[in-house]
């Protein structure tokens, strides 16, 4: 059924009860939609994939020159998931407001060591703003935007495992978006609502995503059976070509790459809930293992295409430093990042108390997570920017993943952990984990600078940190690291769990959404307590850690579908809540106790 027209082109922009990601720099510009294309927008039945029908060649034909731009659209829902922006690939300024000016920061891989920017300021890793908090909704929006129009047309169901294909990757966007920020519209956003008015609780998401999931590798299973009613051979290549041409994120563009990738958000989903919904989490990953996840580097999905951001926003733009509790961690277990991925200072750096000078490159050095940061994206104006980042050319290489095949080890290692039938047993999962816990395309430097001596270690070597340019009473920290890296089967079975959750957190880098996800569900890796919490929105308390992003809403409408609707739903099963930065998830137990 046709119900509206939409404004669209190969990014769109929906006003919904959040403030949208729009341009970086001016955030506060309206989107001028006068110059792109008008295309009819259709309802259908998103949670459908007939998959069983086998369409004629003759309708298979037209659904190709009907969806034509449709397909072209969805394409750039796919670099919107990793800081796509009108229709391109991953930028820096898409991904600075999506990673770099949040989740970056309350994971603790980076600080920024600057509050200076030409659309307002950021004085700690925990200052929120509107200015600030347009990420998560904007980077949604426009994936949810750009696939949507595609997965209701009602030509989609002619090729029903490209719908499957395009409704994982808007799975993949509504996981990202459900734990960044709590309960968001999902039923009506599925539904191509024109003005969303209901928040849907994060139990209701999880659920809808695994069902669509297992729809989905319903679909692939039926593709790749032996039945009556198998593909054709001209259905194949036309399928084969559609995959070539518009999906981006494997190089193995088969019908069981994304069935392992399905899988393998299934298996994370999963283990977010292991302390919410036990039994669930259980029968979900013995379901997804059973089924078929990333057995290899082969099986993993990413944006390949032009450079990591990354590389700009923290060596050009100078927007990113170290942080110390990454830092520490990392020189603690004499990781092979600290070899050759993350550099020494870059200049002098003179300790504001003492007047002690570190000479230029001598050590890798980390800004503390929370420290107030000055003026100044220049060294000349301001000391921390000399302060540590990565290799540029490294960085600038590496793929943006979706899920990496370490995460997925990680995952299993986990779940056998807790008796699962996972397929093998902890030690196994977690030391393949570690093998391929590399960012970049090829193990060649990881392997390289110490990999067999790092997986060696029993206890991490003693390690302070101390600020260079001085951080208050200029104390020393010493590193909370107490866990080595080598498994020990005798180990108590929650030494275990922070050994497998800090690779992890390791290996993840600097997929920040997922890392900060496990050191909310888990409290691991162990890191320094963030500095000034209070520089927030005033909830969290001295030694407490972000636990979403509040939503800010910044216009009457909003305000109002925030209170009638929002905070019911983030209050499922806790009770009364407020958008704060303290307001915990529904999967974010707050027993501390993983066991």
């Amino acid at each position: 059924m046709k119900k509206y027209l939409i404004l669209a082109g190969s990014v769109l922009f929906a006003s919904l009860t959040m403030q949208s990601c729009l341009d970086f720099d001016d955030p506060g510009a309206e989107m001028n939609l006068s110059s792109v294309m008008g295309l009819e927008y259709f309802v259908g039945n998103v949670d459908t994939i007939p998959y069983r029908n086998l369409p004629s060649e003759e309708s298979v034909d037209k659904a190709m020159n009907d969806l034509k731009i449709y397909f072209q659209q969805a394409k750039a829902g796919q670099y919107n998931l990793r800081g796509g922006k009108e229709g391109g690939l991953p930028g820096e300024h898409a991904y600075q407001r999506q990673y770099s000016l949040g989740p970056d920061l309350y994971a603790q891989y980076f600080v920024v060591p600057h509050k200076d920017f030409m659309y307002g300021s950021l004085t700690s890793s925990y200052n929120v703003s509107a200015e600030f908090n347009g990420g998560p909704l904007g980077a949604y929006t426009m994936a949810k935007n750009s696939l949507m129009p595609l997965l209701n047309h009602p030509s989609i169901d002619s090729i029903p495992e490209m719908k499957a294909i395009n409704l994982l990757y808007y799975c993949l966007a509504a996981q990202e978006m459900a734990d960044l920020s709590g309960p968001f519209t999902y039923l009506e956003d599925k539904k191509n609502s024109e003005a969303p008015e209901n928040y849907d609780n994060l139990e209701v998401i999880y659920t809808g995503i695994v069902n669509n999931i297992d729809t989905i590798v319903a679909c692939f299973d039926y593709y790749e059976s032996a039945s009556a009613n198998e593909r054709p051979r001209w259905y194949k290549d036309k399928l084969q070509s559609l995959m070539d041409e518009y999906c981006t994120t494997t190089e193995n563009r088969t019908i069981d790459s994304y069935k392992r990738l399905a899988n393998s958000l299934k298996l994370r989903m999963a283990m977010h809930i292991v302390e919410v919904r036990p039994e669930l989490a259980e029968k979900w990953a013995e379901e997804a293992v059973a089924s078929g996840v990333m057995l290899s580097t082969q099986d993993q999905h990413m944006i390949k295409e032009g450079h990591h951001p990354l590389a700009n926003i923290a060596n050009s733009w100078n927007d990113l430093r170290l942080c110390a509790s990454f830092e520490s961690l990392l020189m603690s277990l004499d990781h092979p990042y600290t070899k050759y991925l993350f550099k020494n200072n870059t200049n002098e750096i003179k300790n504001q108390v003492t007047g002690e000078v570190t000479p230029a490159d001598t050590k890798i050095c980390g800004i503390r997570s929370g420290v107030l940061v000055d003026d100044g994206q220049q060294y000349g104006q301001n000391m921390r920017q000399a302060y540590s980042t990565f290799d540029t050319e490294i960085v600038k290489g590496c793929p943006l993943y979706l899920i990496k095949y370490a995460e997925v080890c990680f995952l299993q290692a986990e779940g056998a952990l807790r008796g699962w039938d996972m397929g093998d047993d902890a030690k196994q999962f977690y030391n393949w984990g570690i093998d391929n816990a590399y960012m970049e395309l090829t193990n060649e430097n990881y392997k390289g600078n110490g990999l067999s001596n790092y997986k060696k270690l029993t206890a991490p070597k003693e390690y302070v940190n101390v600020d260079p340019y001085g951080d208050g009473d200029n104390e020393a920290w010493e590193s909370v690291t107490k866990i080595g890296v080598k498994w020990d089967d005798n180990d108590d079975i929650e030494i275990k769990l922070e050994k497998i959750i800090t690779q992890k957190y390791i290996a993840l880098f600097p997929l920040s959404t997922e890392a900060w996800t496990e050191m909310r569900r888990t409290g691991y890796p162990k890191m320094f307590p963030v500095l000034n919490a209070d520089d927030g929105d005033g909830s969290l308390k001295q030694g407490d850690i972000i636990r979403r992003i509040p939503w800010v809403p910044t216009d009457p409408i909003a305000v109002s579908l925030v209170n009638t609707s929002g905070l019911k739903a983030l209050g499922h099963e806790k009770g009364a809540v407020v958008d704060d930065q303290a307001t915990r998830l529904w999967w974010d137990v707050a027993d501390n106790n993983n066991f």
